[in-house]
This record gives structure tokens, sequence and C-alpha cells, in this order.
């Protein structure tokens, strides 16, 4: 089949683009298949909002909780079993670009349970059993970017595990995910881990940081409304800006030498909220290579229709950037609270989608057990 002209586009600018989504419904019809084939997906994430509405709105695992269930599984080992069997199923599919691209796409992530945020040793034991139940070497595990997150991701590097770190939304934050991946590197490699097999991507949130921030602004009025829509992007740019710094340094070099790769910058959360905004705009605005930008499906069809991507990130973008995010300061935003009010948000979001596919499962069993 022939790829989008515009998706390819990305991809030889240095963009991997990965379908924020999966269900056994695009597994089994071939749906994931042709958008590999004819839009460049070349991996997939997934999180709790995602496996909530694959399961809780669809009919292809009830055999399975069915079947589960007589066996006498509990709600948690069912949601376990049905997700992993997703996940690995989704990385056999992408397992050939996986082997094409010496391990840098092909990838399928996978989160840990949302309620273990802030809990360090309840995330590396259960970052530790997912990655050796899907038992495939393109599964990423996903682990948040909490202040109880951080020693969790440099103890799974270090374990030789792949890592995404997700839900960063501050430059500062985004500094200590580097710090705890190469801290990782450095203790595989002290254990005679080979580094060239680790890879890792750190997800920064765009959208919900613009709609955060716009809100803010709206209600400050004025000439602060003149801001609104571009704190996302400058968000990210000043992140890609961090991002040539902290890997263009002594530390990491030592480590490349050693087959260490830099840990990708990952755009997440790219699908537009405010229906003002273009809707290619997380996209078209945030090029550069090596990155990953992960769309849900509408946004890729946007992208594959009308994309116009604009020129590459580089250290001078990141650097007007940062002069748009002291002008949204100066504005009366406080940008801390911002980012703390996200985080926060980010969890419980995650949370309450993990308790009701919890809920949504119990009653499944229920159901077959009666």
């Amino acid at each position: 089949m022939t790829q989008n002209t515009r998706t390819q586009a990305l991809t030889d600018a240095g963009v991997s683009i990965w379908l924020d989504d999966l269900s056994r419904g695009r597994l089994t019809s071939g749906n994931l298949q042709e958008l590999v084939d004819t839009k460049n997906v070349v991996g997939v994430t997934t999180n709790p909002s995602i496996f909530q509405a694959a399961i809780s709105g669809a009919q292809d695992y009830d055999a399975d909780i069915t079947a589960l269930a007589k066996e006498g599984k509990d709600v948690d080992d069912v949601v376990e079993k049905l997700t992993t069997d997703d996940v690995r199923n989704a990385a056999d599919l992408f397992a050939p670009i996986y082997e094409a691209t010496d391990g840098q796409d092909g990838r399928v992530s996978i989160e840990v349970d949302p309620r273990q945020a802030h809990a360090t040793e309840r995330t590396i034991e259960q970052a530790k059993r997912l990655s050796e139940i899907v038992d495939r070497p393109n599964v990423m595990v996903k682990i948040p970017a909490t202040k109880a997150g951080l020693p969790a991701i440099t103890e799974v590097i270090g374990a030789g595990i792949s890592v995404n770190v997700t839900l960063i939304f501050s430059v500062d934050r985004y500094s200590e995910v580097i710090d705890a991946y190469l801290a990782g590197l450095e203790k595989a490699d002290a254990a005679g881990i080979d580094l060239s097999g680790i890879r890792s991507v750190g997800s920064f949130f765009i959208s919900r940081f613009d709609s955060e921030i716009d809100a803010r602004l709206e209600k400050l009025g004025g000439d602060a409304l003149e801001l609104r829509g571009k704190a996302g992007v400058a968000n990210a740019r000043v992140a890609f800006g961090l991002y040539l710094e902290k890997f263009s340094s002594e530390r990491f070099a030592a480590l490349e030498a050693k087959g260490a790769h830099v840990q990708r910058a990952l755009w997440a959360s790219t699908g537009v909220k405010n229906p003002e905004y273009a809707d290619t705009m997380y996209v078209d605005q945030l090029v550069a290579s090596p990155t990953v930008n992960t769309m849900p499906e509408k946004t890729l069809d946007a992208v594959a229709d009308h994309s116009e991507p604009g020129a590459a990130l580089d250290a001078s973008t990141a650097e007007a950037s940062a002069q748009d995010l002291e002008k949204i300061a100066a504005a009366g935003v406080d940008l801390d609270d911002v980012y703390a009010v996200l985080e926060r948000e980010g969890v419980e979001k995650f949370e309450k989608a993990w308790n009701e596919l919890l809920e949504t499962v119990s009653a499944s069993i229920a159901s077959a057990t009666a």
C-alpha cells in the first residue's frame, strides 16, 4: 500500500507517528494494520482511559471475561489479562517495524496502575511485572512523572526495561525525568546490561496545558487574551531545547559510547480541544527530529488530510518560546500552580478511568458467574 504524502512528510522530518489508542477491535478488524500501511503509524500508546473506553464499549472482551470469571479470577486479574493480551498482540503486529528501526519504533506502551502513581516501590514492582507478562522486547512500560515516579524510572531503566515517562507538564520536571533516565542507564551499565536494548520517551502533554492556561487568561481578560493558544506549543518547544542541551552533555556522551540512546521527546495530548484552533496545530508546530507525536485517530486523519508542517525546532525556537511563557507569567498566570494542578488532575483522571473499568468488569464477572 502507499503511504499518505502528508504523514510521510512528517516521517521524513524525523517525527515518529504513534497512535494514541488501542482496542481488540482495531487488532482483529485489520484497522491498526491499515494505519501502519497507509498513514505511517509506527507505534501505539495506551492509558487507563483508552482501556476503559475499549473494554467498556465493546463486546470483543465478553468471552474472555466469562472464561476468566469461571476460572475464579478476580477483577484485577481479569483486567490485567485483557490489557496485557491486547498489548502483546499489538507488539507482535509492530514487530517488523521494531526490527527494521533497530528498536526505535514499533513500540507499544502499557501504563502501571494509576493508583500507584505516588508509590515508588509498588510502581517498580508493577512495571517489572507488566514487562514480564507482556514478554515482548518492543513493549514500553509507562510510569508517571510524579515525584514518586522519578526514582521508579531510574530503577526500571536500570533493570533494562524500556520506559515511556508520562504526564510531564513542566520543563523543570522534564529535566528531572531526563536525569532519572540517565541515572537508570548508569545503573544498567554498572549491572552489565546492554544499553543498546533500552529505549525511552518522555511524554510532554500539550493540549491540556493550553486548556488550563487559556482558562486563566480568560479570567484575566484584556491584553491577556492575546496570549491564548500559545502556551502548549511554547512549553513543548522550550522542552525540546532542554532535550538538545541534556543530550549534548558529556554525561550522555559517555553513555552513548557504550550504546545508549537518547530519550526522545514525545508530544502527547495532541488532539486540539478548542475548536477555534487549527486541528493540526500540535503537529504542524512541533516538528523536530527525533521526536514522537502520539495522535488520537481524529488528529491523525486531520494530519493526513491537510497538515502543513512548519520549520523544524531548534535551540533558537526554544529561546523565543521561553519569552512567550514569560509573557504569560507576567500577565498574571501562576505557572507553577498550573503544573501542580495538571499533574494532580492527570493522575486523578487516570485513576477515575481505571476505577470505572474495574466496576464495568466486576459487573461482567458477576453476570458471568450468576
